[in-house]
């Protein structure tokens, strides 16, 4: 019988939705240098996490409140999840970014 899981899915794998919410509404359009550079190291940082299997996909939302950062992570647990948006140069950076972390009930892949 052939497995629906994707690749580096087990039975404890979960999905979760972690939403980045930037330091202000307005931040893709009015970053400032510095910004841009810790921009960079984040999208480095998130690079690394597809390449071990732990990150499924990442990009901005065009929402029209005001655009956010999307991180779909593929790990064990919500502690996990949490460990890396912890780690993201962006969280670590005390400019006012956070993560809100949102478990996936089920998922189609």
């Amino acid at each position: 019988m052939a497995s629906n899981k994707a690749p580096h899915e087990t039975a404890t794998t979960k999905i979760f939705h972690c939403r980045l919410i930037p330091p202000r509404p307005d931040f893709t359009f009015t970053m400032t240098k510095e910004e841009r550079e810790l921009m960079g190291r984040h999208a480095d940082y998130l690079r690394g996490k597809l390449r071990e299997g732990v990150m499924i996909m990442a990009g901005p939302v065009a929402d029209p409140a005001g655009p956010w950062g999307l991180l779909i992570l593929r790990v064990g647990s919500e502690a996990e999840a949490k460990a890396v948006t912890d780690g993201d140069p962006v969280a670590k950076s005390g400019r006012g970014f956070r993560y809100e972390i949102l478990p996936m009930i089920s998922t189609i892949m």
